[in-house]
């Protein structure tokens, strides 16, 4: 949630802020958990924790890898 606030106060969208978590120990795809709080956003048609869209979660894989791998 830190890193919400800071990145809202630089200048990101709420709307463009997600959360997950990290598993490097597992070596699948489970490796990244797309659930978290703040990804309760009914607005935006996501309902509980986890991102059910599949392009959001895409989006998101693809810039974790780049940054991480």
């Amino acid at each position: 949630m830190d890193a919400n606030v800071i990145l809202v106060e630089q200048g990101s969208a709420q709307d463009d802020i997600w959360g997950f978590n990290i598993y490097p120990d597992l070596k699948d795809d489970s490796w990244i958990a797309f659930v978290s709080l703040i990804n309760i956003r009914p607005a935006l048609g996501n309902f509980g924790m986890e991102i059910k869209d599949k392009n959001i979660r895409t989006c998101m894989r693809q810039c974790i890898e780049r940054l991480i791998i």
